[in-house]
C-alpha cells in the first residue's frame, strides 16, 4: 500500500535536510538561498542535468535507481572539467508526494554525495511529471580546468574505461530476458555511472581538451574537433569493448553502440604524446589521433570506412 501524500515543506524537511559537515556550505537547505563560502585560489565551475520519465529512465524505475543515475550523469560533467565535487542543488517534480518513493530515493541520493563529496544545499519541488534536476557545482585550481576548446593536429585521442555498455543496459531492459551475471553488469553501468573523477583530475595540465561520453563516442568526439577546428582520425579495432557486452551482442552491434550508444558517461580526451607515459596507471586506451583536417575519419586496419551512425539529439526529427 502506498503512503499517504505530504506537504512540499514536510517532505523537504523530513528527506532532504541533513546535517553537512562541509564548512564552505554557511547556510544550507531550508532558507531562500544557500550561503557559501568561496574557496581561494579555486575556480567554480557548475553543470545541471535533468533525467525525465520515458525519456532517460523507464516508467516504474525503482527511485533509488533514478537518484544513482541523476547523480553519475551530473557528477561526470564535473569530472570532464578536472574538477572536485563541492554542492547540489536538487529539484523534483513529482506526480504526487510519495513517502515510499521519497526515502530510497533520498538515502540513495544522499549514499551518492556522501561518496563523491557533494553537500546538497538547496532547490526546489513541484507538482508534474516525474521529473528530476541536479545541478552541481566544483572547484577547479585557478586556470586549469578541463575544457572542450585544446586539441592540436598529432595529439593522441583517448576514452576511459569501456563503451557501449550503458546502451546494452538499456537494451537488456527493453527486451527483457533471464538475468545473469553479465546482464546485472550491463543494467549497473546504465543505472549506475560512475563518473570518473580521479583521472578527470589527473589529466589537469596534460589533457589538451576533454569532455565526457553523454550522447555517444561520435557526437561527443565531434564537439571537440568542432572547438578545435580539426579533424580525427579512429581506429576501430581499438575501441575498448567489455567482455559482457561481446558475450551478450554480436560484433556489429557492439561497434553501433560503443560508437553512438551514449551515456557510459566516460571521459573522451586528448593528449600530446609525450604525455602518454605519465597515465600508464590509468583505464584509458588510445583510440586515434587529431589530425589537421575537418573530419572524423573511422578505420579499419588503417583503412576508411563509412560514418552511418550519430549520437543522441532531443530535438533531432523522429524516424518513421
Amino acid at each position: 500500500m502506498r503512503s499517504a501524500d505530504m506537504g512540499e515543506f514536510e517532505l523537504i524537511r523530513q528527506f532532504f535536510v541533513r546535517q553537512s559537515a562541509d564548512t564552505s556550505v554557511v547556510l544550507g537547505v531550508g532558507d531562500d538561498c544557500a550561503v557559501l563560502q568561496p574557496v581561494p585560489d579555486q575556480q567554480l565551475v557548475l553543470s545541471i542535468d535533468t533525467l525525465v520519465e520515458g525519456t532517460h529512465f523507464l516508467p516504474d524505475t525503482p527511485p533509488e535507481l533514478i537518484a544513482r543515475r541523476l547523480m553519475g550523469a551530473a557528477v561526470s560533467d564535473l569530472a570532464a572539467m578536472g574538477a572536485q565535487p563541492a554542492w547540489l542543488t536538487l529539484a523534483l517534480t513529482l506526480p504526487k508526494a510519495d513517502p515510499a518513493w521519497l526515502a530510497p530515493f533520498a538515502d540513495a541520493l544522499f549514499d551518492c554525495c556522501q561518496q563523491w563529496g557533494l553537500s546538497l544545499i538547496g532547490g526546489d519541488t513541484t507538482r508534474g511529471p516525474l521529473t528530476v534536476t541536479a545541478q552541481v557545482h566544483g572547484w577547479v585550481p585557478n586556470n586549469e580546468a578541463l575544457t572542450r576548446g585544446g586539441a592540436r593536429p598529432g595529439d593522441l585521442v583517448l576514452v576511459s574505461g569501456t563503451l557501449g555498455d550503458s546502451r546494452a543496459g538499456l537494451e537488456t531492459l527493453l527486451q527483457p530476458q533471464a538475468v545473469n551475471a553479465d546482464l546485472s553488469y550491463l543494467q549497473q553501468r546504465f543505472y549506475a555511472p560512475e563518473p570518473r573523477l580521479g583521472l578527470g583530475q589527473s589529466l589537469r595540465g596534460l589533457a589538451s581538451s576533454c569532455i565526457d561520453l553523454s550522447d555517444g563516442l561520435v557526437a561527443d568526439l565531434g564537439h571537440l574537433l568542432n572547438m578545435a577546428q580539426c579533424g580525427a582520425e579512429i581506429e576501430l579495432s581499438k575501441l575498448p569493448l567489455s567482455p559482457q557486452i561481446q558475450r551478450n551482442f554480436p560484433a556489429p552491434t557492439c561497434l553501433e553502440w560503443a560508437l553512438s550508444g551514449g551515456e557510459d558517461f566516460e571521459l573522451c580526451f586528448t593528449l600530446p604524446e609525450a604525455h602518454l607515459p605519465l597515465l600508464e596507471q590509468q583505464p584509458v586506451t588510445v583510440i586515434g589521433r587529431i589530425t589537421s583536417g575537418s573530419e572524423l575519419i573511422l578505420l579499419h586496419q588503417g583503412k576508411p570506412q563509412p560514418l552511418t551512425v550519430a549520437g543522441f539529439d532531443h530535438f533531432a526529427p523522429k524516424k518513421a
